[in-house]
């Protein structure tokens, strides 16, 4: 075999590996050392002369020395401080009284709590998880169409990973040497433009067929204006106040992504004192399940750092790029394959995975075929939402069927997520069709 061919070999044998179960970052790391092994050796060295344990040791230097994915652990931490300060029973009420009058209006509320809850926290599991039990069993109980009320929850908890502070998007910016900053900016509008294409869906549907989404009772929703304000302003205002100054101090430039989060870790602090849920238990908490989520981007990150490193080196790259040049694609078909072959990554594979590992694959084609890293960012994170809602792997039905009542049959929850992949299909081809969507901030704040 040529030494392309065992690159070849080597990501052929990592992607059936980890089908079979095995942890990602430590398969990556043995990977990239058994194959980076035979590629650096030399006759008549020592086992430990090899320069693949140099490369190792660097990469794990410089992964832990990465001032950008400084912000993962304090974004992270903010999240689940934010998760554990009982506010979300608080948000989806005052929500479901002020969207009263909307047709399907429990699920405009859950999809509406979803987006920012989901925005404050960026951990999908915890948010789907949640309204699983806070939401779910009162949409049903309302009368609501199981598939509808199990797609809602399971599309909702998903956008967190797209609507910034995201980690998903601080990790591609690490990837691909992309500004964290410009690449918030770039997501703000499609984030909002698929939060709304979710809600124009439920609404039209409950519109069409009332009998998906029964109005309330009146003793329900027959609250005073007054008492409604003031019910938002106690549960919306403030996370909202929190996620708002985050936001604006990084995209006006005003702190650093990093700097920001450190603020909105205390701001998390002091939002869960002020609701009198920050025990000592839960401090606790938030910390190790921050430090145990953290280390595994970081230890994802050392791993494919190495194997992407020793792939490269045996000319694995190069073999894949001369392979989509010769095909003479156009950007557009470029775009559509390189999509398409992520979708289907999404199937098996979290976003982390396709970030760290495949994503980098295409990052050296896109000079050629003219294509903003930024906007192909955008696209691959638009894209990644399907990875939570597609059969066999879609995490969100999963975390979901863990909660739901047991007569909630895991097929109907797939078949519930369906049409809101027909929504980020069609956001997908909206960003492309209009690029300004994506540009628009950017240029708008840093005249990129």
């Amino acid at each position: 075999m040529s030494d392309p061919e065992i690159a070849l070999l080597m990501l052929g044998s990592f992607i059936i590996i980890i089908m079979l179960g095995f942890p990602v970052a430590f398969t990556l790391m043995a990977m990239g050392v058994g194959f980076g092994y035979y590629a650096y050796f030399r006759p008549g060295q020592e086992i430990f002369e090899s320069r693949v344990f140099y490369l190792l040791t660097q990469n794990t230097f410089s992964v832990m020395n990465n001032d950008v994915l400084t912000a993962v652990p304090l974004f992270l931490f903010m999240g689940y401080v934010i998760e554990r300060a009982n506010i979300l029973d608080r948000l989806f009420y005052s929500m479901q009284v002020a969207f009263r009058a909307i047709p399907g209006s429990m699920a405009v509320a859950a999809l509406a709590t979803c987006a920012l809850f989901a925005t404050a926290t960026g951990i999908v599991g915890a948010v789907v998880t949640l309204m699983g039990l806070l939401a779910f069993p009162a949409m049903l109980k309302a009368g609501y169409d199981q598939k509808l009320s199990a797609g809602v929850i399971c599309a909702g908890g998903t956008l967190g990973i797209l609507i910034p502070p995201s980690i998903m998007l601080i990790v591609y910016g690490a990837t691909a040497a992309v500004s964290v900053v410009k690449l918030y900016a770039a997501a703000m509008l499609p984030g909002f433009l698929l939060a709304g294409l979710y809600i124009v869906y439920v609404v039209g549907r409950a519109a069409l067929n009332p009998k998906l989404a029964p109005k309330l009772p009146r003793s329900e929703t027959d609250i005073p204006f007054l008492q409604v304000v003031v019910m938002l302003v106690k549960s919306f205002v403030p996370l909202t106040v929190l996620i708002l100054s985050v936001l604006g101090a990084i995209l006006f430039g005003l702190a650093t992504p990093s700097e920001a989060a450190a603020i909105g870790a205390l701001g998390g602090l002091m939002l869960a004192l002020i609701y009198r849920a920050l025990t000592w238990g839960r401090m606790k908490e938030a910390v190790f399940l921050t430090a145990r989520t953290s280390a595994m981007v970081c230890w994802l990150f050392v791993g494919s750092w190495t194997f992407s490193s020793v792939f490269s080196y045996l000319g694995g790259e190069g073999l894949i790029k001369d392979f989509v040049l010769g095909l003479d694609l156009s950007p557009l078909t470029f775009l559509i394959l390189s999509q398409l072959i992520i979708f289907l990554l999404g199937w098996p594979l979290e976003w982390s995975e396709i970030i760290i590992i495949f994503v980098p694959i295409f990052l050296p084609l896109l000079p050629h075929f003219n294509v903003d890293p930024m906007m192909f960012g955008i696209l691959v994170a638009l894209n990644l939402q399907t990875s939570f809602l597609t059969p066999p792997m879609a995490m969100s039905a999963y975390y979901l069927k863990g909660v739901a009542p047991p007569h909630v049959q895991l097929w109907e929850i797939f078949k519930g997520c369906f049409p809101f992949l027909g929504m980020v299909i069609l956001s997908i081809v909206m960003v492309y069709v209009f690029p300004g969507l994506v540009t628009w901030l950017p240029d708008l704040f840093y005249g990129y």
